[in-house]
């Protein structure tokens, strides 16, 4: 899928200005209107979420080019929607010495005010060069920084991660590939795919192995789920703490076979990978609770305020 379109949509009672975002013909949602020969702000999108799976970023790794090669040396995000999940997105084609708790700190005020006043916060040009497999994509900047597998990230830290070289390449120094790997309660699980440091997939991608744990399909007991509940929600930013309480409290989470996945949403609550009880469950429930915690997180935030639906929605 190439670039989308964009043409002039009138006026939009929050956002001002603004483009209608056309991909094959169809409008899919409106944004700022910026120049995107002389680009200086990072557009507010009204619904990122309707925007097909990975082009959202590809918009963002374009902004960042075309900012770089006009000699624009930073911009900042002026709008009611400074969310996470778009702050990691920028992280991939931008560079920032915010943090991501300092970015989305008034998310909820500035969604339901509909804030369009500039953010303080630099976001320095730097994008990456991206290249197509046949599952999926890679990202090259320093390195190569992510690698995207039947649409699942592979990052360089966290469950399904990138590893350079093998276990023994420091020894013997023969293993320059970057591995494509899931691991669990920090050890190897399943090695899915290599890719030479260029980009270029050696071998893989290879089905991630069934999970055999006794525990799929089953529910969390209650003690798992309160041991859990707390922590979760220290590791909310602060103003969705209430709502991510009340998520967890109604919230059915069931152990589930879920491949390179750690968790994720499902109708009425959340899926969680059994084999992170199997690995964990020996060293004690407050191991598990902490993992549980960590893989969650990030879900019960976009729970918690599904009322304020473009704060909840992805970027890919």
């Amino acid at each position: 899928m190439g670039m989308p379109e964009f043409r002039p949509a009138g006026d939009h009672p929050v956002l001002g200005p603004v483009d209608g975002l056309y991909v094959e013909g169809t409008l899919v949602t409106v944004m700022t209107r910026i120049d995107w020969q002389r680009p200086t702000r990072i557009p507010a999108i009204e619904r990122p979420g309707a925007i097909p799976g990975g082009l959202g970023t590809v918009i963002l790794n374009d902004l960042a080019t075309r900012a770089r090669a006009a000699g624009i040396p930073a911009l900042r995000y002026a709008g009611p929607y400074p969310t996470a999940a778009l702050y990691q997105s920028l992280l991939r084609s931008f560079r920032t010495t915010c943090t991501e708790d300092e970015f989305t700190r008034d998310v909820l005020d500035r969604a339901l005010r509909g804030a369009t006043d500039e953010l303080p916060f630099d976001f320095v040009p730097a994008p990456h060069t991206r290249i197509s497999h046949e599952r999926g994509h890679v990202e090259l900047r320093d390195g190569l920084e992510r690698a995207v597998i039947d649409g699942v990230p592979y990052t360089r830290e966290g469950m399904a991660r990138l590893v350079v070289g093998g276990d023994d390449a420091h020894i013997r120094g023969v293993d320059d590939g970057v591995h494509a790997e899931v691991w669990i309660a920090d050890r190897p699980y399943a090695r899915v795919a290599t890719f030479a440091r260029d980009g270029a997939l050696r071998q893989g991608p290879r089905e991630v192995p069934a999970c055999p744990s006794d525990v799929v399909g089953k529910e969390f007991p209650y003690a798992l789920r309160a041991a859990i509940g707390e922590l979760v929600v220290e590791s909310v930013a602060p103003p969705l703490a209430t709502r991510a309480r009340e998520v967890l409290a109604t919230a059915t989470v069931t152990w589930a076979d879920l491949g390179a996945r750690a968790a994720r949403r499902v109708d009425g609550g959340f899926e969680v990978h059994a084999a992170l009880w199997d690995r964990l469950s020996p060293l004690g429930l407050g191991r598990v609770a902490l993992a549980l915690a960590e893989a969650l997180a990030p879900l019960v935030a976009q729970a918690a305020v599904t009322d304020v639906a473009v704060i909840a929605a992805p970027w890919n």
